[in-house]
């Protein structure tokens, strides 16, 4: 945890007058929000880019709606409007307690505990169009092939168009709702190991359940394989394979590329260790 600065302590004094600020401390670092949490009372969210608050009342109609859905865990409820400050924007939204699993922690009925949870919410109208920004920018193939698969290094150019072809030759399957950051300090169980909450949804958008499976290869791959259908297993995999799903779903749901040299920068690392991991 970080110490906050200044200006995050103003905004949270802004957006939640009277609270005592004295124990609050940031997050660990973010790409899309700076995070104040102020324990047992709130998380104050503030966009670090015009994009991030640009699309902040979508993503916080998004927790509305999940708040509203019966789900059988918590998630963070919006407890203020969104509130601009000069180019930021910010939202209080509600603390959920647990505690988060280790890495490589957990067990296939935990992993299919959560699993389950997410994928069972019905995609209603009004969630759907909150979480639904496919049609508002390219398609997340056009993206890989237009723009990250010339970037990327001349020995991994075939074999990334490789990988993209497997997961664009994947079956279609039904849209349920994905998280997109499923796993670590995401996911917090309560001291009796039962599900108790689900964290931060920037990432959420309608896709094949098979991406959260592999975003849960945070309990380990063998955890998973037990937790899910062979079929599901396999496309996880598949998924995972192409850069590394928790890079990929940037490029998901109308997301614009706005770092392809970035991006890029970020996966090739991704790609050289999972290989020589592969064949050691």
């Amino acid at each position: 945890m970080i110490k906050p600065d200044p200006d995050l302590l103003e905004i949270a004094s802004a957006l939640l007058p009277g609270e005592r600020l004295d124990a609050a401390v940031v997050a660990a670092d973010g790409n899309i929000h700076d995070v104040l949490l102020i324990p047992g009372v709130a998380a104050v969210r503030v966009s670090k880019r015009p994009l991030a608050a640009a699309s902040m009342p979508r993503r916080v109609e998004v927790l509305r709606q999940l708040a509203s859905a019966g789900l059988p865990f918590r998630v963070p409820e919006p407890l203020t409007p969104v509130t601009t400050f000069g180019d930021r924007a910010a939202v209080a939204v509600s603390w959920v307690d647990g505690v988060a699993l280790p890495a490589g922690v957990g067990d296939p009925a935990q992993v299919a505990e959560v699993l389950e949870a997410v994928r069972s919410v019905p995609l209603t109208g009004a969630l759907m169009a909150a979480l639904d920004g496919r049609a508002l920018g390219p398609s997340w193939p056009a993206v890989i092939a237009e723009e990250i698969l010339p970037r990327l290094p001349a020995r991994w150019q075939a074999e990334g168009q490789r990988r993209l072809d497997a997961v664009l030759a994947l079956e279609s399957v039904p849209d349920a709702l994905v998280h997109g950051d499923l796993g670590g300090s995401n996911v917090h169980w309560a001291p009796d190991g039962t599900l108790f909450g689900v964290l931060d949804w920037d990432m959420a958008m309608p896709a094949d359940p098979a991406i959260d499976a592999a975003q849960m290869a945070w309990h380990g791959w063998d955890n998973v394989r037990r937790a899910v259908s062979a079929d599901t297993y396999h496309r996880a995999r598949t998924w995972d394979a192409l850069f590394g799903v928790g890079h990929l779903v940037a490029t998901m749901n109308g997301r614009p590329m706005t770092s392809p040299d970035g991006f890029v920068a970020a996966i090739v690392p991704w790609l050289e260790a999972t290989t020589s991991a592969s064949n050691a």
